[in-house]
């Protein structure tokens, strides 16, 4: 699990490899992702938006931007915690996430929460030994 806490939110990432849904000979290789948001610190806060970098093997980069997350803008109170799964492919076998939140402070503050970088890894990633 990776783990990273800005302004008192902390966000936790655990990758999944999903071998049923891959197909190594063609090239796809799939991840869900488990992120769980908790509200560590003293005020309530809303997520807003979300911004991915997906690299894969090759060094390739994609990036996300949207609203909220898995369609919802889930509202943190103090102590709350908000958690849901998502996915992504890649062309190869191996690549790594990162991110942030947009959250906004019910006095409409709007503030930048980083996602830990995560590691995509398939059992179809030869290892190099150097």
């Amino acid at each position: 699990m990776y783990t990273e806490t800005t302004r008192s939110i902390q966000v936790t990432v655990q990758p999944i490899y999903l071998e049923d849904q891959s197909a190594p000979d063609e090239q796809r290789f799939v991840w869900a992702y488990r992120v769980r948001i908790e509200n560590r610190g003293g005020e309530t806060v809303q997520l807003r938006t979300r911004h991915w970098k997906i690299t894969d093997a090759l060094g390739r980069i994609q990036e996300v931007r949207g609203a909220g997350v898995v369609g919802e803008q889930p509202v943190l109170e103090p102590g709350g915690s908000f958690e849901y799964t998502s996915g992504t492919p890649l062309p190869t076998p191996s690549g790594f996430m990162v991110g942030s939140y947009e959250m906004e402070t019910r006095s409409g503050e709007r503030f930048a929460v980083a996602v830990p970088a995560f590691s995509l890894d398939s059992p179809h990633q030869p290892m190099k030994v150097n």
